[in-house]
């Protein structure tokens, strides 16, 4: 039976981008990074880009433009999608990762 998660990114969220379809998820909700088949290396650098993507936000003015700059988010873009790919290999064909992060 195939697993299926969502990979997004989420204000006040900085442990994990992943997260299960369903609530009561063996994996946890959000899904626990330690729970999942994955490299420490892997783990450490989802949580390295959750922390990252909360410095996205001007927390003072949420709905206010983003105080990153044009390269930060495009730097950005490029470690989460190598670390999506990373993701994915890992866990292999009985795992379905979705990527459903919004656009800038």
């Amino acid at each position: 039976m195939s697993k299926h998660l969502r990979f997004f990114f989420e204000a006040g969220v900085p442990h994990t981008p992943l997260w299960p379809h369903e609530l009561k998820s063996p994996y946890g909700y959000p899904t626990d990074l330690q729970r999942l088949p994955i490299s420490p290396a892997t783990r450490t650098e989802l949580t390295r880009l959750c922390e990252w993507f909360q410095s996205s936000l001007d927390w003072k003015n949420p709905a206010g433009p983003s105080p990153w700059s044009t390269e930060e988010r495009d730097l950005f873009d490029r470690q989460s999608d190598a670390a999506l790919e990373a993701l994915r290999r890992e866990l292999g064909d009985d795992w379905t990762v979705g990527d459903e992060r919004l656009p800038w």
